[in-house]
C-alpha cells in the first residue's frame, strides 16, 4: 500500500446534530501520536469510498490522505457512516484501511449546560453555597443552522426558584448545601422560506431539555460537643459531635491532660458521611481529661475541646454528696419534732388530769388509771368526773386499819 504500518485511519465528526442540520465526517491517516500523515511528491495517492445512506450528501473534498463529507439527514436516528480506502490506481483491488462512526442525528437541540465558580473544588460537581454560579448554556450547532432562530431560557434550579430569561448565561446564589439539579428547556422559532417563491412561510419551532447536578458544600465553621463533663470511672461515655459543615468529613480525636491542639500523625482519621457523629468513651483512671477532636471537609477543617473530670467510682463527688446530706438532715429533723410533739401531748394530758390546787399531786387511781384500767372506757368516765362533767360513777373507797 506504500503506508507505513504505524499510521491508521481515524474517522471523526462533529455530530451529534439535530434534523436539518449539515454535519461533517472526515477520515484521514494519523500515526501513533495522533499527527496528520504528510504528503510528499513520491507518495502515492488513495481513493476514499463513503458509504451514508440514508444521510444526504450535500459536499465532498479529499485532499491527499484525507476526506471530508457533509451530510443531512430529515429523520432522528443513530445513523451509521463507514468509508474504505484503496489505491487511486486500483479501485479493485483490496482497501488498504478501513473507518466506521455512528452519527447521533436528534429532532431536538443539541447542548449542553456548564456550570462555573471562582472557588474550585477538587471534586466534580462539588461548589460552594453562599457563592454566586455562573450557568451558561453552550448550542452545538457547528453549520449555523440555528443562526435565523430566536430563542427562550426556562430556568429551574431545583430548590424551588424558577426563571424564565432570553439569555442563555444566568447567575445564581445557593443559601444551603445539599445536591440540587438544574433544569433548562430550551426553545428555538424561526422563519422558514416556503419551498415555491411567493409561497407562505412557515414557523418552525425546536426544542430542548437539559439539567445538571450540583452538589453545594458548606465551610466546616465549627464543631459542636453534647455530652457530660463529670463521669466516675468504669461507666460509659456517650458525646454526641454537631459538625457545622458539610459531609463527608475526615475526623480524629485524642485524649491529653492539657487542651493543647494535635500535632500531625497524633490520631488515625475516621470518615463520618454526616452532620452528627456519637463518641463513645470509657474511662479506667481518675483525672481531669481533655478531648481533643478534629476535623475537616474538602473545603475547611477546624477543632474543638471538651473538658471532663473522671470520679473513682467509690468516692462520691461533693456534689452528690451535698444533696444526700440535706435529705438525712431533714429527716432526723422530722423524727425529733413527732418526738417532741409526742411528748408534749402527753405532758399537758398528764396536767390535765391532776386536780385542783390544794389537793393530793398524784394517787394511784388518778396518774395510774390508765395503765390499771382493763378498757379506754372506763378512763374516759375518770376524766368526766374530775372534769365535772358528769356526776361519779361511784362512792369514795373507804380506808379502814386492823
Amino acid at each position: 500500500s506504500g503506508l507505513p504500518g504505524s499510521y491508521e485511519l481515524q474517522v471523526t465528526t462533529d455530530g451529534p446534530a439535530t434534523t436539518g442540520a449539515e454535519v461533517t465526517v472526515s477520515a484521514s491517516f494519523v500515526d501513533e501520536d495522533n499527527s496528520s500523515l504528510s504528503l510528499s511528491a513520491e507518495d502515492p495517492l488513495y481513493h476514499f469510498h463513503w458509504i451514508h445512506t440514508p444521510l444526504v450528501l450535500t459536499n465532498k473534498t479529499q485532499k491527499g490522505f484525507s476526506s471530508t463529507i457533509r451530510v443531512v439527514s430529515q429523520a432522528p436516528g443513530d445513523l451509521p457512516v463507514s468509508v474504505w480506502v484503496t489505491a487511486a490506481n486500483c479501485w479493485m483491488c483490496q482497501p488498504v484501511a478501513r473507518g466506521f462512526t455512528v452519527l447521533p442525528i436528534t429532532e431536538f437541540l443539541v447542548g449542553n449546560l456548564l456550570v462555573t465558580q471562582n472557588t474550585s473544588l477538587p471534586w466534580p460537581s462539588s461548589y460552594l453555597t453562599k457563592t454566586t454560579l455562573k450557568v451558561a448554556f453552550l448550542l452545538h450547532d457547528p453549520s449555523d443552522f440555528l443562526k435565523p432562530a430566536t430563542f427562550l431560557y426556562s430556568w429551574d434550579f431545583g430548590d424551588g426558584t424558577q426563571m424564565v430569561t432570553e439569555d442563555p448565561v444566568v447567575y445564581y446564589n445557593y443559601s444551603i448545601m445539599g445536591t440540587f439539579t438544574v433544569k433548562l428547556k430550551v426553545v428555538a422559532e424561526w422563519e422558514e422560506a416556503g419551498a415555491k417563491p411567493g409561497a407562505v412561510k412557515g414557523i418552525v419551532q425546536k426544542t430542548g431539555d437539559f439539567s445538571a447536578s450540583l452538589k453545594l458544600q458548606e465551610t466546616l465553621r465549627g464543631i459542636q460537643v453534647f455530652g457530660p463533663t463529670l463521669i466516675q470511672t468504669y461507666q460509659k461515655l456517650t458525646m454526641t459531635l454537631n459538625f457545622l459543615g458539610s459531609p463527608p468529613l475526615s475526623m480524629c480525636w485524642l485524649l491529653k491532660p492539657e487542651c493543647l491542639p494535635l500535632e500531625e500523625g497524633e490520631c488515625h482519621p475516621m470518615s463520618v458521611d454526616s452532620t452528627f457523629y456519637n463518641l463513645t468513651h470509657t474511662f479506667r483512671d481518675p483525672g481531669d481529661y481533655c478531648f481533643i477532636i478534629r476535623a475537616e471537609n474538602i473545603i475547611s477543617k477546624t477543632h474543638q475541646y471538651h473538658r471532663i473530670q473522671v470520679w473513682p467510682s467509690s468516692i462520691q463527688p461533693a456534689v452528690f454528696a451535698f444533696p444526700c446530706a440535706t435529705l438525712i438532715t431533714v429527716m432526723l429533723a422530722f423524727i425529733m419534732y413527732v418526738t417532741l410533739r409526742n411528748a408534749t401531748q402527753q405532758k399537758d394530758m398528764v396536767e390535765n388530769l391532776q386536780p385542783p390546787s390544794g389537793g393530793p399531786k398524784c394517787c394511784c387511781q388518778m396518774c395510774c388509771a390508765p395503765f390499771l384500767l382493763e378498757s379506754p372506757d372506763e378512763y374516759l368516765e375518770i376524766v368526766r368526773e374530775h372534769h365535772g362533767l358528769l356526776p361519779p360513777l361511784y362512792k369514795s373507797v373507804k380506808t379502814y386499819t386492823v
